[in-house]
């Protein structure tokens, strides 16, 4: 198994970042008090008091698989990346994802970080590939502290996309760090370098990262156009038998969204 780089590991602490009730604060890209995230979160959790694991665990899939993954056409602008957007456009890749997510739990009052770091990734076209520059990806995911320790969450990859590329989406109960994204083949995401955790979107780093490690994949401030990840799913990709491709459209309920509180 892959080692989990420092700021990876589940009981991590970085210096610099805030006490744990300033990283339950909104901030301008984790910005829950907006009407859009508020709205999204409402759909989702019935009880703010109720329990956090379970809340947290119910945003969690509900950012996975009713935000659709897409790479193409992403808006990487300041207004973009902040969740209000993404929570209104229900599309992204791990950079939007992982900040909707980041502020969602926050409005309940549980504290989250950001944090990023170079994968190597096995849900990709070899268009995508292409754009990248090959297989490394610059990445991001979310961290939530709840029962007293840190613990990773990845709502990227939704439901759907995954069964096209025959890999199994990514699961979270608030216990465990959701982390290392299996793929059909018996390989999973490897973590590469550790970027840190962020108490906001580092906007200007994350685009002087983008710009960096993928210049093919970037026009001005958003990624290339044309195409869609879902639609590029077929044999020289990798993915497992074809399938039809999915509607955007999430689960019918928010029971569906949260198979692991059922455990």
């Amino acid at each position: 198994m892959t080692e989990v780089p420092s700021s990876l590991s589940s009981q991590s602490s970085l210096g610099g970042l805030g006490s744990l009730d300033e990283l339950t604060e909104p901030t301008e890209f984790l910005d829950y008090e907006s009407e859009a995230v508020q709205t999204f979160i409402d759909g989702v959790v019935d009880d703010r008091s109720a329990d956090r694991r379970a809340n947290a665990v119910k945003l969690y899939y509900a950012v996975r698989d009713t935000v659709h993954y897409e790479v193409y056409g992403a808006d990487l602008s300041r207004e973009g990346l902040r969740a209000s957007r993404t929570a209104t456009a229900k599309s992204g890749f791990c950079l939007h994802k992982s900040a909707l997510f980041a502020a969602s739990v926050r409005a309940l009052g549980i504290p989250s970080r950001l944090v990023y770091g170079d994968v190597r990734n096995h849900l990709a076209s070899p268009r995508l590939i292409e754009h990248i520059g090959g297989d490394v990806f610059f990445h991001g995911l979310t961290e939530v502290h709840l029962d007293g320790r840190w613990v990773k969450a990845t709502p990227v990859f939704n439901k759907l996309l995954c069964q096209l590329y025959g890999m199994a989406p990514l699961e979270f109960d608030g216990r465990s760090d959701s982390l290392y994204h299996p793929h059909g083949s018996g390989a999973a995401m490897e973590f590469l370098k550790d970027h840190g955790a962020f108490d906001d979107l580092p906007y200007e780093f994350v685009m002087t990262s983008m710009r960096t490690a993928h210049p093919r994949f970037l026009e001005g401030t958003s990624t290339v156009r044309g195409g869609s990840l879902a639609s590029e799913a077929g044999p020289s990709s990798g993915a497992g038998p074809s399938v039809a491709a999915p509607s955007v459209a999430g689960p019918s309920s928010v029971a569906d969204l949260s198979p692991a509180l059922n455990r």
